[in-house]
Formats: C-alpha cells, sequence, structure tokens
C-alpha cells in the first residue's frame, strides 16, 4: 500500500522548477502550503535518514515532482534523487534527470543526464546540469531546439549547440557560449555569446525575427529589428534596412497608459532615388478614455512625399488623413467633435485646391414623450472646412480656394403602430434649419439660410411561410409615401457631390451623404424584402426597390441611380450555404435594362482553403469625374497542402484596361520548430511619383524563444514513410 506524508518543512526543494518572485514572473509555491510526499515506502533509518522509495511522488502547490527513490540525510543536509526524475510546474517548465544530488534547499546541487523543457516546446538537452545559488540553472555541453527529436539518430531541423547554457529563472533568459547554430547537423553560425528569452517570458529587450526584402527599384536588402523594453508600459523596436540603394531606419514606439494607449510608427531613409534627401514617414495613434464616459482618439499621418509608401511597401494611401476626435456616447446623448487634416498623394489633386482642413461637431439627444409617445430627436450639427490657396472660387466645380462654414439645427419625432391584418406602420416628421457661409468665392457671396420641413409615412406588411421540408420564407412589401420642401436661397453643396444608393437608405428623406444638399419635392418609395432559411443550413436575401419623385432632382449625377422621377431599380441579393460559400450582389437598373452600377462578392471558406472575389462595373459619369467605364477585379485566396505547407495568392485586374493592376504570390511553411515565408508582390500602376516594382520577401523563424505565431503548429512524426 503506497503511503503519504505532509512534509511541510522537510520538502523545500520543490521551488527547483520556481523562479524569483519579480513583476513578470510566476509567484513561487507559497512556503506556508503543506507539501505531500507519497511512495510505496515511507520510513526513516536509525541514523535519522529520510528514505521513500518505489513510485515515488510530491507535490506543492502547482509543482510535481516523480522519482524513483529519495533519500534525505539530516546530518549532512543532502538529499539523493534516484531517477528516472521528472519536476513539472504548471505546465511550463519541466525538468527530466537520471539522478539528482542536492542541498538542504536545493538552492545548488547536481543533476546529471538533465533536460529541460519550456511550455512542451524547447527542450535543453545536457549531460549534467548543476543549480547555483537557488537562481541560476547550468546546463553543460547542451544541445537547445524546439524541433521534435527522433529516437533513431537523425538529427532535428535546427539545434543550437553550446558549451555551456545558463537559465537565469529571476529574468527568464538564457545565456549561450560558444554557441553554434546546426541546420541538419551541419553548422550554420557560431556565436561566442549570445542571449535569449525563455518562452514563458512576455516581453524581453533583443533582436526580432530578421527579414530579407528583394524590389526593382531599392535593390536586394535585410532588415534586422532590435526590441527595447522600456519598463512594464512602454517599448521601443529599431530596425535598420540597409539595401544597395537605400539606407533606412525604421521606428516604432508604443506606450500602455492607466487609461490609454499611444503607438507611433515611422522611417527615416536616404536613398538613390531621391539623392542628397531626407524622406521618411510617421503615422501615430492613440486613445484616451476620459472622465465623465468621454473618450479621445487621434490618428496622425505625414509622408515625406508622395511616393514614399508604394516605394517602402507601406500601406497603399493615396490621401492621408490625420484626425483628433473626442466622442461621448450614452445611451439617449451621442456628442462627437473632430479636427481632421488631409494631404493628398494624387497627381490629378492640388493639395492646395483640396479642404485640407476640416472642422466638425455633432450632437445628438433622444427623447421618449409620454405625452405623444414614440421618439423625438434633437441634433446639433456643425461643419467647417478649409483650402490654403487664397485664390476665389469661379465657379460651383472650379473651387479655387473657397472655404466653408456650415450650422445645422435638427428635430424629428417618430412614432410607430401595428394595425389590422399585420400592417406596421411609422409616422415620421421634423425640420433642419441649416445656415452656409462661404468664403473666398466669387459665386456664393451672401449668408444663406435655410429651412427644410419633412414627413413620411411608411407601410410594411411582413409575412412569413413554412415549407413542408422545414424550409421557412418571409415576405415584407414596403411603401413609403414621403415629403420634404427646401426653402432658401441657393448653396454650394461640396460634401455631396458622390451619392450611393442601396439598401440602407432606400427610406432615407434625404439620400445625400451630408446635409449641405437635401432632396426637396414628394416622392414615392416601393419595394420588397425577401429571405429564405432552409433546415440544411443555407440561407437567401434580396432586396428590390425604387423612388419615384414628382420632380427630377439635377443634383444627382447620371452613375448615381436617383436622376429623374423614376430611380433605377435597386437590386440586392445574397445566397448563403452551410459548406461556407457565400455569394452577395448589388446592383442599378436603370430603364433601358442596363446596369449604371454593379457589384459582385463570393466568399468560400474550408478548414483548408479560403477563396474571396470581388467584380466592380461603373459606367462613365463626367460628373463624376469618371470619363471611362470602370470594371475591376479582385482577387484573393489560400490553400493549405498539408499541416506544414501553405500558399496564398492575390490580384488586382483591371478588365477595361485588360491589364492587372496588382498581383502577389506567397508559400510558406510551418511546423513546430520552424515558419519559413517567401513572397512576390507586383505593382503594375505608375504615376510621376511611383514607378512599377517588384518586390521580394523572405522571412525565417524559429520558434521556442518567446516567439508566438497565433498559428497552429503540427508536430511531425518520426516515420520515415
Amino acid at each position: 500500500m503506497r503511503r503519504a506524508l505532509l512534509l511541510s518543512a522537510v520538502l523545500p526543494w520543490l521551488a527547483l522548477t520556481a523562479p524569483a518572485p519579480q513583476a513578470q514572473t510566476a509567484a513561487p509555491p507559497d512556503p506556508a502550503q503543506p507539501a505531500m510526499l507519497v511512495a510505496d515506502q515511507v520510513f526513516i533509518t536509525p541514523d535519522r535518514t529520510l528514505v521513500a522509495e518505489g513510485n515515488v511522488e510530491a507535490f506543492q502547490g502547482n509543482i510535481r515532482l516523480k522519482a524513483k527513490k529519495i533519500t534525505f540525510d539530516q546530518s549532512n543536509g543532502t538529499l539523493q534523487i534516484e531517477g528516472p526524475i521528472r519536476i513539472d510546474q504548471d505546465g511550463d517548465i519541466t525538468i527530466l534527470a537520471n539522478a539528482a544530488e542536492m542541498d538542504r534547499d536545493l538552492r545548488n546541487g547536481l543533476l546529471t543526464g538533465a533536460r529541460m523543457v519550456f511550455q512542451q516546446q524547447l527542450q535543453l538537452a545536457s549531460l549534467q546540469m548543476t543549480r547555483v545559488s537557488g537562481r541560476y540553472t547550468q546546463l553543460y555541453k547542451t544541445a537547445v531546439t524546439s524541433c521534435h527529436v527522433c529516437d533513431d539518430g537523425r538529427p532535428p531541423l535546427w539545434q543550437i549547440r553550446a558549451e555551456r547554457v545558463t537559465h537565469d529563472q529571476q529574468e527568464r533568459q538564457l545565456y549561450f557560449e560558444s554557441a553554434q547554430l546546426r541546420v541538419l547537423d551541419v553548422p550554420v553560425f557560431y556565436f561566442p555569446a549570445i542571449r535569449l528569452p525563455d518562452p514563458s517570458l512576455d516581453r524581453s529587450s533583443g533582436f526580432l525575427i530578421p527579414s530579407l526584402r528583394s524590389t526593382s527599384n531599392l535593390g536586394t536588402g535585410v532588415r534586422l529589428p532590435y526590441f527595447f523594453t522600456l519598463g512594464p508600459h512602454r517599448d521601443l523596436t529599431v530596425a535598420p534596412y540597409v539595401s544597395s540603394s537605400t539606407q533606412t531606419l525604421d521606428l516604432r514606439y508604443r506606450q500602455a497608459f492607466r487609461r490609454g494607449r499611444i503607438e507611433f510608427n515611422g522611417a527615416y531613409t536616404r536613398d538613390d532615388l531621391f539623392p542628397g534627401e531626407d524622406r521618411g514617414y510617421i503615422f501615430g495613434e492613440g486613445r484616451f478614455d476620459l472622465p465623465n464616459d468621454f473618450r479621445f482618439t487621434f490618428d496622425v499621418k505625414a509622408v515625406s512625399d508622395d511616393g514614399y509608401l508604394a516605394d517602402y511597401g507601406l500601406p497603399d494611401l493615396d490621401r492621408l488623413r490625420s484626425e483628433a476626435v473626442l466622442t461621448r456616447a450614452k445611451r439617449d446623448r451621442l456628442f462627437r467633435a473632430s479636427l481632421t487634416h488631409y494631404k493628398t498623394l494624387r497627381d490629378s489633386e492640388i493639395q492646395s485646391e483640396i479642404p485640407s482642413g476640416i472642422a466638425e461637431a455633432f450632437y445628438q439627444a433622444r427623447h421618449r414623450p409620454a405625452l405623444t409617445g414614440g421618439e423625438l430627436r434633437l441634433t446639433l450639427q456643425g461643419h467647417g472646412h478649409y483650402r490654403s490657396s487664397s485664390e476665389s472660387a469661379l465657379s460651383i466645380t472650379d473651387a479655387n480656394g473657397r472655404d466653408l462654414t456650415r450650422l445645422t439645427a435638427d428635430i424629428d419625432w417618430r412614432r410607430s403602430w401595428q394595425l389590422g391584418s399585420g400592417i406596421l406602420a411609422e409616422w415620421e416628421v421634423g425640420a433642419a434649419a441649416d445656415a452656409f457661409r462661404a468664403y473666398d468665392d466669387d459665386l456664393f457671396t451672401e449668408e444663406v439660410t435655410r429651412l427644410t420641413p419633412r414627413s413620411a409615412v411608411t407601410f410594411r406588411l411582413p409575412m412569413s411561410r413554412r415549407e413542408a421540408g422545414g424550409a421557412t420564407q418571409y415576405l415584407e412589401p414596403i411603401l413609403q409615401l414621403g415629403w420634404r420642401d427646401e426653402g432658401g436661397g441657393d448653396v454650394v453643396s461640396e460634401e455631396s457631390r458622390f451619392v450611393e444608393f442601396g439598401q440602407g437608405n432606400l427610406l432615407s428623406l434625404s439620400r445625400f451623404p451630408a446635409t449641405d444638399a437635401r432632396e426637396d419635392g414628394l416622392t414615392l418609395v416601393y419595394g420588397a424584402n425577401w429571405a429564405r432559411y432552409a433546415p440544411t443550413g443555407w440561407q437567401a436575401y434580396a432586396t428590390v426597390g425604387q423612388v419615384l419623385r414628382r420632380e427630377g432632382d439635377s443634383r444627382f449625377t447620371k452613375s448615381s441611380g436617383l436622376g429623374g422621377t423614376s430611380s433605377d431599380l435597386l437590386l440586392a441579393g445574397q445566397l448563403k450555404f452551410g459548406d461556407g460559400l457565400a455569394i452577395s450582389s448589388r446592383g442599378l437598373l436603370n430603364g433601358s435594362l442596363n446596369f449604371s452600377k454593379a457589384e459582385f462578392r463570393g466568399d468560400w471558406r474550408t478548414e483548408r482553403s479560403s477563396l474571396s472575389g470581388t467584380y466592380l462595373w461603373l459606367g462613365t459619369d463626367p460628373e463624376e469625374d469618371r470619363t471611362e467605364e470602370t470594371s475591376e477585379l479582385w482577387f484573393d485566396g489560400s490553400y493549405d497542402f498539408n499541416p506544414s505547407w501553405s500558399a496564398s495568392a492575390r490580384l488586382r485586374y483591371d478588365v477595361s484596361d485588360a491589364r492587372a493592376t496588382r498581383a502577389g504570390l506567397g508559400v510558406a511553411y510551418s511546423n513546430e520548430c520552424v515558419t519559413v515565408d517567401l513572397s512576390v508582390n507586383r505593382r503594375y500602376t505608375s504615376t510621376t511619383s511611383v514607378e512599377p516594382t517588384t518586390d521580394f520577401g523572405f522571412t525565417i523563424s524559429l520558434s521556442g524563444f518567446s516567439v508566438k505565431s497565433g498559428k497552429k503548429q503540427y508536430r511531425r512524426s518520426c516515420s520515415k514513410t
């Protein structure tokens, strides 16, 4: 029969695998917590020696030890442990050894045939292991790898051989002396000394994964990032990128605060593309939670020249938006104030003639009056934008240096009723008052005020039907009668030039995107929503609708689908299948049975593959600066050939010009100990500041040293087949 003994004082050696306490480290076992020793036999010899033998197991807290025999000699304070020995601490650290001799407190000692394993991933195998001062573990003649090691003598994919490895349990660092990096047991690199974090450490100063990048305009270069920890809440990453044509220093700074965070990314460059000139960029963002439920966010973007982002593979932006926003959202209140700056990177735009500075404020309160029922909304809104040009505007389209300000006050009440036969009715009534003022404008020289009352009645008839096979169908016819009366003088409308007509604004009383323009007159909207849900998992949705007007509105462009007295017919639908396939489409069908706009999207996802694509067609529209038809195709997909190998591809193709604008391919290999990524991307388009380029990328990372990919890891088999 196995015997158990509580040894809260005799087994302090269970702290072997517990690191010294500090901010980042796991807490050691509580010495007041009793230790449990279980063995087939536990006895004390006449010379006061404690002996436990036969399937010996010891527990204290989250630490567990297994051994064949433990002998504690009280006279000299030594522990003799016969193996095989296994010590586990909460799955983070495992120590295996053949035999061990330790002092009373296990702060010093010797283990032979020892192996240390971190988080079941990184293993250190050595001829012998020593404990020094209860903090350091030293391993001699050590082989370190995170690859699966086979018993047939085949070498792992990679390993680090070192004369000595020291593990600092307090700092969670591994120090290698006289180390060799071997690939399939072939020496590749030699390091006199190197320091690496152990896998249990979340943050540590040191080198990050290097990458190799080759482009047609910058040549082949290497990027070697170094990570600095600046305390528990800040860090800095410095990444030199050097090639035959560029010397670039990438920087990233992050800091966390008690109620917020900030992050800045940037680079300083000297290259052959702009000889003798300083180039670079800076992107920054932050968020802070302020008192009284206010939230402040900012986003900063600046670049030295129009082509820098494309030259260095940064986000493909044609305008840079910097913004500071203050918001407060309550159950019945919403406040938002923002300052925005735009920097154009487009060849077709002049920086001084675009609205580069924009200030906006929005406040809305919702009430539920007991007297009338329903919901009452009160809205105040202000907008102003500024152009740096001092030239006066000569026409609506020739803005030059026109600046605008606008103030809006809006009141809206709405209530719904359920009538007989299942009909749902909703009544909306309201009014908006606007004040406009233009500056640096020879066309609109006076301040204009405008009052626009409105009202609408909407009827819906939701119906459902259950089929014999278990599927359920839903049908909802919709009818709306709306009226608006836009009073006041003519105003310039710059925010509402481009109008999108879709399911989201089918029943809106004004489909312009901003309040500088409002629809006028009497309208009738009819349409229907339909859906079908099958028990097999597939679903279908469809929407059809049209807007009829008593008088046409010339402010709507040709391709908006809202011009004339009858709008284009809105058609939208979606299919979802149980096997991960989803298809959606949206289009505007005009009276000639031609589409003025059409969009088609598809997504297909399985356990091993993903495929998504989009097709977009836009007709010509000079009022939207589109003199030619636009027909483009986007494609993005990936496929896992097996648990280790995967491939990806992406394509953007201009069907109108019959040429690709962007294309890319990627191949990745990943297993339990290494990840290799190889990619090639080609940009075919060119501007006055950007040339077509081809970009090759190569990255290899060794798992096990605080590298968390976030992906599944697959351990290879030792089978020869």
